[in-house]
């Protein structure tokens, strides 16, 4: 197939990208570069450097496509506490844009990477599709409100449509930001660094991590499958890790012996987070292959920063 990713030059999107070329798909990417690095991709890729809603640029990328796989988006829950108009002009204006754009050019198919913070806090785990979402942040209130915007104007427009809510994802390459990093590359650059493990809050909140690879494959599975329109599918591990297990954990991949802090200046964030696969299970076929334990030896394996 002619594919095209948004965002495809991140962290999952060229995992997702270098993945599909080995399957002998064309892959295109559009990618703003604000988080972006297109020396990730495979040379067999072709870039191009644009924003979501540049509506002319999509018009031309989507000459030909049969698949677009929408993952751009801005991604920093504390910035978007800061930034709220800027994430809902990223992540739903430029996905209704995106939907226009397939619309005039008519591509059947959008598979959107949605994230499991659209939950929040939920007193009943694992958590299913079914699950009341309650989103806590202008980043989880733009993702829920892009997957509205996706299956009710597919639904209108004959587009089929699948969103992907993707839990805690993790892997070689997962950027180390300057602030508000995710916490398994921070853990492993404090460790290595010989620094201190800061856990924000009491460190008993769980998360669901899941491994890249993982990930890409539910993608990759979701381009293919039939009965998929309008659902919306939970994609993670399905493990529940505190944050002080992941440091314990860590430290001891790590050797290192750096103090583990806690922090009473940062939120901790929901207090449990573990999604429910069964739907997955059923409807894509996803079993996740990759433990915690073996996926965090694979990042300081496989991660130049981190040997």
């Amino acid at each position: 197939m002619r594919i095209l990713i948004t965002g495809g030059a991140g962290f999952l999107g060229s995992a997702l990208a270098n993945t599909l070329i080995t399957k002998n798909h064309e892959v295109l990417v559009l990618d703003d570069l604000s988080a972006g690095d297109p020396n990730r991709l495979s040379p067999e890729v072709l870039f191009h450097r644009s924003t979501i809603t540049d509506r002319p640029k999509l018009w031309t990328l989507l000459q030909g496509v049969e698949c677009v796989y929408h993952l751009a988006a801005r991604v920093v829950v504390a910035e978007s506490i800061l930034y709220p108009r800027e994430y809902n002009d990223v992540n739903v204006s430029g996905t209704v844009a995106l939907l226009e754009a397939m619309r005039d050019v008519g591509i059947p198919r959008l598979i959107f990477a949605s994230s499991g913070a659209v939950y929040g806090d939920q007193a009943e785990q694992p958590i299913a599709e079914t699950t009341q979402p309650n989103p806590l942040s202008p980043y989880a209130v733009s993702k829920l409100a892009a997957e509205h915007y996706i299956h009710t104007i597919g639904a209108l427009w004959g587009t089929t449509t699948i969103a992907l809510r993707i839990f805690n994802a993790y892997g070689p390459g997962q950027p180390l930001l300057p602030s508000h990093s995710p916490v398994i590359p921070r853990f492993l650059s404090q460790a290595l660094g010989g620094g201190s493990l800061v856990i924000f809050g009491n460190g008993q909140q769980t998360r669901d991590f899941v491994y890249v690879s993982d990930v890409v494959r539910a993608l990759v599975t979701a381009l293919t499958t039939d009965n998929v329109d309008h659902c919306t599918i939970n994609i993670g591990s399905g493990t529940e890790v505190s944050i002080k297990e992941l440091a314990d954990e860590i430290l001891a991949q790590t050797h290192a012996s750096s103090n583990t802090l806690y922090s009473p200046v940062g939120s901790g964030g929901v207090s449990r987070l573990r999604a429910d696969l069964t739907l997955a299970r059923k409807v894509l076929g996803y079993q996740p292959e990759v433990a915690l334990k073996e996926g965090l030896r694979r990042v300081l394996e496989e991660d130049p920063r981190y040997r």
